[in-house]
């Protein structure tokens, strides 16, 4: 599967190329290709990738010189179920626009940079720490009906693609239509989620290094939500991806 994907990338590439022009998408003066995600090189320059200090547990990024291990405010008065979570680059500006535009207006040839930035920062890590699965926070069937994709699933799957990681999509389901999370308070949050998670089976869980991954981490309750369901399953680790992470 990843190299028969591998051998249609030049292709859809060379499609997504004859649909747009090749131009940056962001400020509309510089060149940029299908396999940039129709960003420039001028734009990219606005890409803040996030680099220590940062929380432990939930890989919230500090300005100075912090050379000792820490846990954040957030983190303390929370009961996390995963064990640490990491994200590319923080969810602002230019970065947060791109989210915002292919997760609500399907503005889908931003996938290819939201998919570099994860890579770039999560692929060396994860295939050296030797995790066994990727597991996508999943939509209720309502919100993927109306959205027509889901972004973590996508992501996912490019993220497989460069680390030989496998997904697993099934895994997880959504059984509550929650409410967007963008607006709520981190007790808000934590409700809203409580419940929204089943697992469909614990078949082959047991002793497993998993990875949660999604699109924005905030506060961290909907992976955590997730996290709680896998862990009595006999799950060995669980850690928590991102492509961007809110301040």
């Amino acid at each position: 599967m990843i190299s028969t994907l591998k051998s249609l990338k030049p292709w859809l590439d060379a499609g997504l190329s004859f649909v747009y022009p090749e131009v940056c998408q962001i400020c509309g003066a510089e060149r940029a290709s299908a396999s940039e995600g129709f960003v420039g090189p001028l734009c990219w320059e606005k890409v803040r990738f996030i680099q220590p200090p940062f929380c432990a547990r939930c890989g919230l990024p500090y300005e100075g010189d912090i050379t000792t291990t820490f846990e954040c405010h957030n983190c303390k008065e929370m009961e996390l179920h995963f064990r640490t979570a990491r994200s590319a680059v923080t969810a602002e500006g230019m970065v947060l626009d791109i989210v915002h535009r292919y997760k609500y207006q399907r503005h889908m040839w931003f996938e290819a940079f939201l998919a570099d930035l994860l890579i770039r920062q999560a692929a060396k890590i994860l295939t050296q720490e030797q995790w066994d699965m990727i597991i996508p926070v999943p939509l209720h069937p309502a919100k993927q009906h109306e959205r027509e994709f889901n972004q973590a699933e996508r992501l996912a799957a490019r993220l497989s693609l460069a680390t030989g990681i496998p997904v697993n999509k099934k895994l997880l389901q959504r059984v509550e239509p929650t409410r967007t999370q963008t607006q709520l308070s981190r007790n808000e949050r934590m409700a809203n989620v409580g419940k929204a998670f089943s697992l469909r089976s614990t078949q082959g869980l047991n002793g497993k290094k998993l990875v949660i991954l999604d699109d924005v981490f905030t506060t961290g309750a909907t992976t955590s939500a997730c996290a709680k369901l896998l862990k009595p399953a006999g799950v060995a680790d669980i850690c928590v991806w991102t492509v961007a992470r809110g301040l």
